[in-house]
């Protein structure tokens, strides 16, 4: 930020394919000087899903905070590729492996030519089956509509998502999603949102396509969610059996103003359990914009 509270914001489209679509993120550099206020004043005149927010940091290479339109988050998937992606292309980043410090702690970074991933945690999974029908009511789905003996489960690998499993691209399409009820589950189980996927597609270069809503954190659809395909990999591999390590999921395709996305899940596994994960894409750079402060 200058002296006049002139504060100037990239937006990098993150886990972008072939060089379009993505989910678009606010970047924010050199915050240090910012108020917690003042970032979510910022985040509310970007307007998108999430801003990263970039400082100094005593335990890692970056400080990062991240800010929704009405709240601050843990973790962000897609606004961490994005500032990642973002220091490489202007040389802040020198090496392909990082660090950055969040408000519950370190992790880490690794570019991989042109992708950028980061490190989530070990998957822990909640048994929702209680409300079970309130969440299928919240998507306009029925049981049936599921897939056969792939329960329905939250999925923590940093963030809490619960993952909903589909038998085919025509349900995932035709969703009807009510997002109060919606936000009153994530309530009750402190989510980030819900992840509905399914692996019945046409294209086989990936593995699963998914929808993200999480209007609890003023975001009724995001079309490309890091946090939130981690814990997808990890309930392909462990609820599915899915033996592979790296997943690539398919989002954004089924929304209103479509925006596909790719992210990439690599899984680290010791003696068949999952022991973290890396997750990433790649982030462009769309434009900036400058905030007023003061406005």
């Amino acid at each position: 930020m200058d002296n006049s509270g002139l504060v100037i914001v990239q937006i990098i489209n993150a886990f972008a394919v072939d060089g379009k679509g993505g989910n678009p993120a606010g970047v924010v550099l050199d915050a240090d000087n910012l108020s917690n206020a003042e970032k979510l004043k910022i985040s509310k005149k970007v307007g998108l899903s999430e801003t990263a927010f970039v400082s100094r940091s005593e335990t890692a290479d970056f400080k990062l905070e991240f800010f929704t339109p009405t709240k601050q988050i843990v973790h962000c998937g897609h606004a961490t590729v994005a500032t990642f992606s973002y220091l490489k292309q202007i040389g802040t980043l020198k090496d392909d492996y990082s660090s950055k410090e969040t408000i519950d702690g370190k992790r880490g970074i690794e570019m991989m030519g042109e992708l950028a991933f980061m490190e989530q945690l070990a998957p822990k999974y909640v048994d929702v089956s209680e409300k079970e029908g309130l969440i299928l009511k919240s998507l306009g789905l029925v049981k049936n509509d599921l897939i056969p003996d792939a329960p329905i489960k939250l999925v923590n690998t940093g963030n809490s998502f619960i993952v909903i499993p589909v038998k085919n691209v025509a349900i995932l399409r035709g969703l009807t999603p009510n997002f109060d009820l919606i936000s009153e589950i994530s309530e009750v189980f402190d989510l980030i949102g819900y992840y509905v996927f399914t692996t019945d597609m046409d294209n086989n270069y990936y593995d699963a396509t998914s929808r993200m809503f999480g209007p609890r954190y003023g975001i009724l659809e995001e079309s490309g969610t890091g946090m939130a395909a981690g814990p997808l990999g990890c309930y392909l591999y462990d609820i599915l059996k899915i033996n592979k390590q790296r997943f690539k999921i398919e989002q954004g395709k089924f929304m209103n103003e479509p925006s596909p996305s790719l992210i990439v899940v690599d899984l680290s596994i010791e003696n068949e359990r999952i022991t973290g994960l890396m997750a990433g894409g790649k982030g462009i750079l769309d434009k900036k914009i400058e905030i007023k402060l003061d406005a």
